[in-house]
């Protein structure tokens, strides 16, 4: 039996790692000696569950930031392996690089092919080191612009799934034209005449996400977050103290709570008990029911339809009041 603390439990899960101990001791005691616990192992079972759904259900701004970075969450990869079937991986920006924090290809996600993009973290520090924590150099961009061409091309919808801290801010990405590559994204995707539905599955930062996440619907698990900048990076603009960090995520309205409510998002996509580390399968097929009944909706649009509502949909967001001179 897996022990709790092979599940990379965060502090305030800490509660439920003493209940689930101390039914392991429970378990372990009664095998030992023969004697049937069975009835108080599935009583403290319940009062675990019912603890976790407590906690889950009241998490503040920071912890949800915490969950969303789950080194065992569900990656890009992971959901599309789980969802869609016929995957194959499109690698190159045709420029002579490919960036590995970008994945891409095409698929079908049951009777429907689409073309699907995403960043990519990795599971260990190898594998992070290699997709560089999910943060795309301008060749990522530069290969997800030339997918979504290619979906326009062939009439494919596009599905994106953003989880990255951010573009990488190293002078070589800036030098490569990071600024560029992103802008150059934008404006491709309020053109396209397809289908796009961008969800945001674990940590959507700055315009690093943004730059894959202009859709016709965005989506959202109930423990991702999403934000102009990180909590950590506010902070040490704001106050000059990274560890204000729980105090400007809550300022800077990164749940998907707060988004919908907003109208940044257009629905919360709810997650096993625990997070979606915890049943990564059962989030699969959330998210794979939501993305099917979007796609049932957005093909009754035209092309034209579908760029006239992505791009009114954008114009609505946020809102500004003018002042009268001398008030």
């Amino acid at each position: 039996m897996t022990k709790p603390t092979d599940r990379l439990l965060l502090e305030f899960e800490q509660p439920v790692a003493a209940l689930e101990q101390r039914i392991q001791e429970i378990r372990a005691l009664a095998e030992e000696n023969d004697i049937d616990a069975s009835e108080q192992i599935r009583q403290l079972e319940a009062k675990a569950e019912e603890l976790r759904r407590e906690i889950f259900s009241h998490l503040t701004p920071v912890e949800r930031l915490q969950v969303a970075r789950h080194p065992r969450r569900p990656t890009t990869l992971d959901y599309v392996q789980t969802i869609c079937d016929d995957w194959f991986e499109l690698h190159g920006d045709r420029h002579g690089q490919d960036d590995p924090a970008i994945v891409g290809g095409l698929a079908k996600l049951g009777d429907q092919p689409v073309m699907i993009l995403g960043h990519q973290k990795g599971r260990d520090t190898k594998d992070n080191i290699h997709r560089n924590f999910g943060m795309p150099n301008p060749a990522g961009y530069r290969k997800a612009l030339r997918l979504m061409e290619h979906a326009h091309r062939f009439g494919l919808p596009l599905l994106t799934f953003i989880d990255t801290p951010g573009a990488y801010p190293g002078v070589k990405a800036e030098a490569e034209g990071q600024g560029e590559a992103i802008a150059t994204n934008l404006q491709t995707l309020f053109r396209l005449e397809i289908p796009i539905i961008c969800t945001v599955i674990g940590e959507g930062g700055s315009g690093g996400a943004l730059a894959i996440g202009v859709g016709n619907r965005v989506l959202m698990f109930e423990h991702a977050v999403y934000s102009v900048i990180s909590p950590e990076g506010c902070a040490a603009i704001l106050w000059k103290d990274a560890k204000k960090a729980p105090q400007a995520a809550a300022a800077l309205r990164i749940t998907a709570q707060d988004l919908l409510q907003l109208e940044v998002i257009d629905e919360i996509l709810p997650e096993p008990v625990g997070g979606a580390h915890r049943a990564p399968l059962e989030a699969a097929q959330t998210l794979k029911e939501a993305l099917l009944r979007h796609l049932r909706e957005l093909s009754r649009l035209s092309g034209r339809e579908l760029r006239e509502e992505r791009y009114q949909k954008f114009r609505r967001m946020g809102a500004f009041l003018e002042l009268a001179q001398g008030s």
